[in-house]
């Protein structure tokens, strides 16, 4: 093809570059396709570890969302009721006597004696009170009683003297009659002077605030300065308790009230003293059942000489009596109330779960007894949801291994 056709077609020889410049221009060209390669085999790469991750985090929150929609649960058997021999019912301790201290008279707290904790004997002084309202009364009373006691003096002198008269005619029987009657007055007033000064008096020796009877102090209600009014419609001033022996209450449930003897020991513990099992005895009962609890009330003594026990505390007392020989005895915590009735969750080995309606025998405090719906072999489910139906599948939580202890790993 010549020049000129080449120059009609618009194509022209670029003479200005040689043959290294057509070769640097290829290298450039071919390291620009290598580049792009490369950039788009980085773009898969990114494109495909992002699907990767997305797939592996949606895979991690599908095992979450069901490991989250498994219910875990904990299971225990039945224990037979036959060889129970024993109930435990709570209760709290109390003093033998006790008894809150009010002042008898009004006035202002001088000083008090004993503080809380105090251990103190029949009369001693517990707190002194002035009262100056009621001395003044007593130096009043006094002085009417003497004042009485003047009228009276003369009325009877007077009623003896118109006694003697009358025996001479002198003066009338209206006469002697009105001196016979001012006599009588005057002893009547006497008497009520009387009487009110050994009221005051009575209040005067209300001043020292005593102990009833010997215990210990567990509330003082009193500081120096403080008003106080007689009677028992305010705060009292002090709190006693007698703490040896202590006594308590418990309720036993019907079935069990025939088997309560007076004069039997019981035994009684409290979680804080876990090494010490103290003993005490049953002294009365009710002797009647209660009609709103179906109980009977129990009263129980108990030794305190080393006052290891406090009044007020929460014990645990066991009474021994004989169980059903039929009965299973379950904790409280696995019964389910429902408008069938009392039920049980109990799971099988494949972890499904099946409600037994069962008939509830004794209420043992802690533990029931069930006479029929359950065998000793079920799997019973402790503390079920409310919204455990039948045929709910359920995971059967492993008993943790216990720990080993030093003394243990020492050993081996």
């Amino acid at each position: 093809m010549s020049e000129n056709h080449h120059d009609k077609l618009g194509l022209h020889k670029d003479l200005s570059h040689g043959p290294r410049e057509h070769v640097a221009h290829a290298v450039i060209l071919k390291r620009a396709k290598l580049w792009s390669a490369v950039a788009l085999v980085l773009l898969l790469v990114g494109a495909g570890a992002t699907v990767a991750t997305r797939v592996l985090h949606a895979e991690q929150l599908a095992k979450a969302t069901e490991q989250n929609s498994r219910v875990f649960v904990s299971v225990i058997h039945a224990q037979s009721s036959a060889n129970a021999g024993s109930v435990t019912l709570p209760s709290s301790l109390q003093g033998l006597i006790e008894a809150p201290i009010f002042a008898r008279s009004t006035g202002y707290v001088v000083r008090w004696n004993k503080d809380i904790g105090s251990s103190v004997a029949k009369g001693e002084v517990l707190a002194e009170i002035d009262t100056p309202e009621v001395d003044k009364e007593l130096a009043q009373a006094v002085a009417a009683k003497e004042q009485a006691a003047s009228s009276l003096e003369l009325a009877k002198s007077s009623a003896q003297r118109w006694e003697e008269l009358r025996k001479k005619d002198a003066v009338t029987q209206q006469e002697l009659d009105e001196r016979r009657s001012a006599y009588t007055q005057a002893t009547a007033n006497f008497e009520a002077a009387n009487a009110n000064v050994g009221r005051l008096k009575k209040l005067e020796g209300f001043k020292n605030i005593v102990a009833p009877f010997s215990g210990v102090v567990t509330r003082r209600n009193v500081e120096v300065g403080d008003l106080i009014g007689a009677g028992s419609t305010g705060t009292a001033l002090f709190t006693m308790a007698q703490v040896d022996p202590l006594r308590l209450y418990v309720y036993v449930p019907q079935a069990f009230s025939q088997q309560i003897k007076v004069g039997e020991t019981v035994s009684i513990s409290q979680t804080e003293l876990a090494d010490h099992v103290f003993q005490g005895k049953i002294v009365r009962t009710a002797g009647a059942i209660d009609v709103a609890t179906r109980t009977l009330q129990v009263e129980i003594r108990v030794p305190n000489a080393d006052k290891k026990l406090m009044a007020g505390s929460f014990v645990q007392v066991k009474l021994p009596v004989s169980g059903s020989t039929n009965a299973l005895q379950v904790p409280s915590n696995v019964l389910l109330f429902r408008a069938d009735g009392t039920q049980i969750a109990v799971v099988d080995e494949a972890g499904k779960v099946k409600l037994h309606t069962v008939k509830v025998g004794r209420d043992l405090g802690k533990v029931v007894e069930i006479l029929s719906g359950i065998n000793a072999t079920d799997n019973l489910i402790l503390n079920p949801p409310d919204s455990l139906s039948d045929n709910d599948v359920v995971t059967v939580k492993k008993p943790e291994p216990k720990k080993e202890t030093e003394a243990g790993k020492a050993h081996s």
